[in-house]
C-alpha cells in the first residue's frame, strides 16, 4: 500500500496546502498529514490541537487522508505510521534546495524513506503560513488564501 506522510507544522494551514493534499491523495492510497509539534519551542499562533482540528476540517472531503500529531524526527513518525514516503510540496528553487538537503539527510538516516516533491501550481502556490500569520495579526484580509475552518479561527483570534 502507498501512503505518504506529509508533514509540516501547518500554523496555519493555507489553500496551497490543501492544493498539494488533494493532489497527493490521487497519487497515493492513503496521505497522512503529520502536524509536527516541538514541545521545545514555542507553540505559534495556534495550538497543535487547532491546527488538527483546522487541517481536519479542511481535507474533510477526501476520504483517503488523516491527520496526525507527532513530535520527534519525520522518519520516525513515518516508520510508526506505516508511512512508504515523505510527501513534501516546493514552491521555488529557495523551497527545493532546503528540500533536497532534508530528503537526503532522511534518506540516509530515517532507513532509506524516499521523498516525493509536488510543485506547488496555480493560483495558491506561492502562499506562505508565515506570511498568512503576519498579515492577520496586523488585521489585514488572508480569506482568499485559506480555508473556511482558517479564516472562521483567525477571526476568533481578533
Amino acid at each position: 500500500m502507498s501512503v505518504a506522510l506529509y508533514p509540516g507544522s501547518f500554523d496555519p494551514i493555507h489553500n496551497g496546502h490543501v492544493a498539494i493534499i488533494e493532489t497527493g491523495a490521487s497519487l497515493f492510497e492513503r496521505v497522512i498529514v503529520a502536524i509536527g509539534h516541538n514541545p521545545a519551542k514555542p507553540s505559534g499562533m495556534f495550538t497543535p490541537e487547532d491546527r488538527v482540528a483546522m487541517v481536519k476540517a479542511s481535507v474533510s472531503h477526501l476520504s483517503n487522508v488523516e491527520v496526525e500529531m507527532f513530535s520527534g524526527l519525520v522518519t520516525v513518525a513515518a516508520a510508526n505510521l506505516g508511512a512508504t514516503c515523505l510527501l513534501k510540496g516546493v514552491r521555488s528553487n529557495t523551497d527545493v534546495d532546503a528540500e533536497m538537503l532534508q530528503a537526503n539527510m532522511n534518506a540516509k538516516t530515517g532507513n532509506g524513506i524516499p521523498t516525493v516533491f509536488l510543485p506547488g501550481l496555480g493560483e495558491d502556490a506561492l502562499v506562505s503560513s508565515r506570511y498568512v500569520r503576519e498579515i492577520s495579526s496586523a488585521g489585514g484580509d488572508v480569506s482568499a488564501v485559506v480555508p473556511a475552518a482558517v479564516r472562521t479561527s483567525l477571526a476568533e483570534k481578533g
